[in-house]
């Protein structure tokens, strides 16, 4: 059975409106999954693959909702006016509106699919689902997931430095002062986008190492050539992860960077990878 045509829609009103595409599924419903994009240009150039997957975990028989959150996409909200808090918030409420929609047919919680920085946030609010009275995802699906938050912002940051360096010849203190002007208030126009401190400072303490999720993790990590490894700084933190008791299984898939290429891509080994793990853990 073919899974119905995708359906845009708004989750709340107002300043509260959160655009989302919801994937029905493929009957009979195997689960659901709550996307949650990269940060900034990374979002909108993954938005083809993020698309892709989509429709086919919805063939698979799992209902999907790509979420654009605050101040992101079609959401209310300027990109400056969000914050990891108003993030997280969209996390629960996203996860709230499958549950409601789904209802009796959904076998267990929503899952949680992020993608780089969104995988970063996917962690943040499964460490803290327990304690905030939040929905509690019944797995997580990670792409290439952001490790440290604070390489991320510097890395984001650098794209002011390298604009600051073509525009007059200096780069005003580097990094350094730019994490100084965040820390006394100050937004920072960056690549197009204005980076409020209630989101830079947000994630930038945050390391997967110490966020071991109370649930199954499915990981699956981009790399040059098939037959390769996870890069050493994702096995050290998978590691740790199953040291704590967690359920993790990852997988490698050859193809491009492509939330980071100049023109749109693809990566049809991913898409493949993704689906063949989800379907082994669903047999065994």
């Amino acid at each position: 059975m073919m899974p119905a045509p995708v359906q845009p829609l708004f989750l709340g009103q107002g300043s509260a409106a959160r655009f989302g595409l919801y994937h029905a599924p493929a009957a009979p419903c195997r689960g659901a999954w709550l996307y949650l994009p990269p940060l900034g240009e990374e979002m909108n150039k993954a938005r083809r693959m993020a698309a892709l997957q989509a429709a086919a975990l919805a063939r698979q028989g799992y209902a999907v909702l790509q979420l654009d959150l605050h101040g992101c996409g079609d959401s209310a909200g300027d990109f400056g006016d969000a914050s990891w808090d108003s993030w997280r918030d969209d996390v629960a409420t996203g996860l709230r509106w499958l549950q409601a929609t789904l209802g009796p047919a959904l076998p267990q919680a929503p899952g949680l699919w992020g993608l780089r920085l969104g995988a970063l946030l996917a962690l943040d609010h499964a460490s803290r689902a327990g304690t905030d009275a939040g929905v509690v995802p019944s797995a997580l699906l990670l792409w290439q997931p952001v490790l440290q938050g604070s390489a991320h912002l510097t890395q984001f940051l650098r794209l002011k430095v390298a604009a600051q360096m073509l525009g007059d010849g200096g780069a005003d203190g580097g990094t350094a002062a730019l994490r100084a002007a965040l820390a006394q208030g100050q937004a920072l126009e960056i690549a197009g986008y204005t980076l409020a401190p209630a989101l830079a400072l947000g994630f930038d303490g945050l390391d997967a190492g110490r966020l071991a999720p109370p649930c199954p993790v499915h990981w699956c990590e981009v790399v040059a050539e098939a037959g390769r490894a996870l890069p050493p700084a994702a096995a050290r933190v998978l590691k740790a992860w199953q040291d704590a008791g967690v359920a993790v299984q990852a997988r490698t898939a050859p193809g491009p960077q492509f939330w980071a290429t100049q023109e749109i891509a693809e990566a049809p080994a991913l898409l493949a990878a993704t689906g063949a793990l989800l379907d082994e853990v669903c047999h065994a």
